[in-house]
């Protein structure tokens, strides 16, 4: 039973990063169409926002629900926490915090209100693969000492990031 309840667990977390990757993107280009004229805005607004609906609603929520009640489920079947895990439960509890500031920065877009520009939401985006790393490292790593020199790396691949979205950033403003 374990085994299959594991199996779901990794579908739904793979699901439900997939759309966490995929809004933020759609954040970006629904943000962007803001600074365009009339009627390419409008249009534009409309299908992001369809597209945006439809993903949160449809993949992304489902998937965080069902991710929470497998996760849980196979903890209990395991039977203990080991040390580990402990670590890796704080930053799946990180990643749905995430999640419900996303939800936030959904409802204000839908209702007009465009509290981050584009690069600001480019760096939201990388947020999730922050969470990716971390969780992979210590569920792969199951080592309190491998988890630490995991999150140096982390810490210096969120720097990387940070850069390449700087650099990125400067490129496409010379276009």
């Amino acid at each position: 039973m374990y085994l299959y309840i594991k199996a779901l667990h990794i579908i739904f977390v793979v699901t439900w990063f997939a759309g966490l990757f995929y809004i933020v993107r759609l954040f970006i280009y629904y943000t962007e169409a803001q600074e365009k004229e009339e009627p390419a805005r409008s249009i534009l607004q409309e299908q992001l926002g369809i597209m945006m609906k439809r993903l949160w609603f449809g993949i992304t929520w489902p998937s965080a629900v069902l991710t929470f009640i497998f996760g849980p489920w196979m903890v209990f079947l395991l039977g203990s926490i080991p040390g580990w895990l402990w670590v890796k439960l704080a930053f799946v509890l990180g990643l749905y915090i995430y999640h419900f500031l996303l939800h936030g920065i959904y409802k204000g877009l839908i209702n007009g209100r465009f509290k981050y520009s584009s690069t600001q939401l480019r760096i939201w985006n990388e947020v999730a693969t922050i969470f990716l790393v971390a969780i992979v490292f210590l569920v792969i790593l199951k080592s309190l000492l491998s988890t630490l020199w995991a999150l140096v790396g982390l810490v210096v691949f969120t720097v990387c990031l940070l850069v390449a979205i700087r650099v990125y950033k400067s490129v496409r403003e010379k276009k």
